[in-house]
């Protein structure tokens, strides 16, 4: 059983887990990498069983045959079959660990990765997302739903095999409420969206732009916390990753292949942290903005300074990490 726990000192919620520390991981050596992998084609029966999948229409569930494949995962932060209780243990606020945790794998074979797949693929990936998205957000008790991806043991994945994961939660994190309000408050001063705004910024600057196509553009934040942080954003206004259209999601698949096999290329295929802000379930406020931020893992980590102030210190000026990125000269 999971928990949510309540920080009276910074408001902020943290989520105990104790069963997580029993998942397994890829991740200890050549000896041991190898093992039998749960998301691979064949292994169907390792994982809970599949809540969605794209498959051949011959198939059923939890057999081979799949495409993209959505499970439960075995160790889940959060559980929907909790009752969602809110009390509190003496002096401090504790909530029941309600909500969804689920694992999208994101192909059969075991060693594929955003920049080798097809586009089609990648289409399914996030179609994929758009349908768990749709889900869960009919569930009235679940106030957010978040998509991340670990890439790789150093961004904090456990198993080798490409995945993202969705978690639904029963409140909005402290992240995102701060992103509600920032945007909010620039929108009641000047009547138009942050993030429309930087976006033009960026497109007439075009010094920390990396790529861009009709529907979307990516760049280096003008206050990159990371080296070669990117934001992914959607040049049409829009508030919730489920929204975008047939059109949207090839754009983005396009761009989401191309921007990682940049990645790939220049930084010699680094870990890498990805997760989709979007507004809470079911809202679509004039002021937010759905977007992509993409984190490779370097060299770098937190010190107490960061951790300390919540001020970043970035050795990579963001004009100069995407001037890398264009000039990478991919394979024609």
């Amino acid at each position: 059983m999971s928990e949510f726990r309540k920080d009276l000192l910074n408001q902020k919620w943290t989520i105990v887990a104790s069963g997580r520390k029993t998942r397994p991981s890829d991740f200890k050596g050549e000896d041991e990498s190898r093992k039998i992998c749960s998301f691979c084609e064949g292994n169907e029966k390792l994982t809970p069983p599949e809540t969605f999948a794209f498959r051949d229409a011959t198939t059923g569930p939890d057999v081979p045959g799949w495409q993209v494949r959505v499970v439960p995962n075995k160790y889940p932060a959060l559980d929907p079959s909790e009752i969602l209780l809110q009390s509190k243990v003496d002096f401090y606020e504790v909530m029941s660990g309600f909500g969804a945790h689920e694992v999208i794998i994101e192909g059969p074979n075991h060693d594929i990765s955003l920049s080798n797949i097809s586009i089609d693929q990648l289409e399914k990936i996030l179609k994929t997302y758009i349908l768990r998205y749709q889900h869960w957000s009919g569930n009235p008790h679940l106030k957010y739903i978040l998509i991340i991806k670990n890439q790789g043991c150093f961004a904090g994945a456990s198993l080798e095999h490409s995945h993202s994961q969705l978690f639904a939660t029963p409140l909005i994190p402290a992240k995102v409420l701060e992103e509600l309000a920032f945007s909010e408050e620039y929108y009641k001063k000047y009547k138009s969206c942050l993030y429309c705004d930087v976006i033009e910024r960026e497109k007439s600057e075009q010094v920390r732009v990396v790529l861009e196509n009709e529907c979307f553009i990516a760049f280096c934040p003008y206050a990159s916390r990371f080296p070669f942080e990117i934001y992914l954003l959607p040049k049409r206004h829009l508030s919730l990753f489920e929204d975008i259209s047939k059109r949207e999601e090839s754009q983005l698949a396009l761009i989401m292949k191309e921007l990682f096999t940049r990645l790939n290329y220049a930084l010699d295929n680094p870990p890498y942290n990805y997760f989709i802000h979007v507004s809470p379930a079911n809202t679509t406020p004039p002021f937010y903005h759905w977007h992509i931020e993409i984190i490779p893992r370097l060299s770098s980590t937190m010190g107490g300074f960061e951790w300390g102030t919540g001020i970043f210190i970035n050795s990579v000026k963001p004009e100069d990490a995407a001037c890398v990125l264009r000039d990478v000269k991919l394979d024609q």
